[in-house]
């Protein structure tokens, strides 16, 4: 079950159906499988209906995508529910998944769920009075690297800290969000205090230099015949 759901009441549209383009994108989906394996293409047809349906799964169009593929509505469900990625309830125009996973926490993700529920109001799997937002927990995104990352929709935000994350939030309820990618300003995953490597000649390590160093002469003593050759 998503994180995302709770309980309150909402209400089930009586029926789906995809749009004209969505259904030449379920054939084009359908079509990557070979004869007797088009319901492999079930989780695609999913996510295109819950896009379609602005960001979550109603009851319909997971029996819509069971009809199109010959498939047991039963077994459909049991594909929706068993994703996370899937929301069997209405979600916020901006659906907020904040991962906490060990790099994202290290980094400080707790501050960005704190900025997170304190600017909107609500705890983690709530949405906002207005429909904007849904705010849930998730596991690695794999962006480790810049963490912390918030996900908006389908969109990355890296680099976060509170600060940060308010400033987003505000930038999205106005209609004006940023360029995905690092808040911070980082390009790409450059190391956070720049480069050093290709503006700077690194010490070579001890070992190296021991190696490279040439033994001293002996100088030979009072009376002693130096060796030849």
């Amino acid at each position: 079950m998503n994180s995302a759901q709770d309980n309150t009441p909402f209400e089930q549209p009586a029926s789906f159906e995809f749009t004209a383009e969505n259904r030449e994108k379920a054939g084009w989906y359908i079509a990557k499988y070979p004869p007797g394996r088009q319901q492999s293409a079930v989780i695609s047809l999913l996510y295109l209906a819950q896009t379609q349906s602005g960001g979550w799964l109603p009851q319909a169009a997971m029996r819509h995508v069971g009809d199109v593929l010959g498939m047991a509505h039963i077994r459909v469900y049991e594909v929706a529910t068993f994703y996370t990625m899937f929301n069997l309830r209405p979600v916020g125009r901006y659906f907020l998944q904040a991962c906490t996973t060990t790099p994202c926490w290290l980094r400080g993700s707790d501050e960005v769920v704190a900025a997170c529920e304190r600017k909107l109001g609500i705890h983690m799997g709530g949405s906002t009075t207005d429909g904007l937002f849904t705010l849930t927990e998730v596991e690695c995104l794999g962006a480790c690297v810049n963490a912390p990352i918030l996900q908006v929709n389908d969109d990355f935000y890296e680099d976060m800290d509170g600060a940060l994350t308010e400033q987003l939030l505000d930038a999205l309820r106005d209609g004006r969000p940023p360029p995905v990618g690092s808040m911070a300003g980082r390009p790409d995953s450059a190391p956070v205090g720049g480069k050093t490597s290709l503006t700077q000649s690194p010490e070579p390590p001890p070992w190296q230099a021991a190696l490279t160093e040439k033994p001293e002469e002996k100088k030979p003593e009072a009376g002693e015949t130096p060796h030849a050759g």
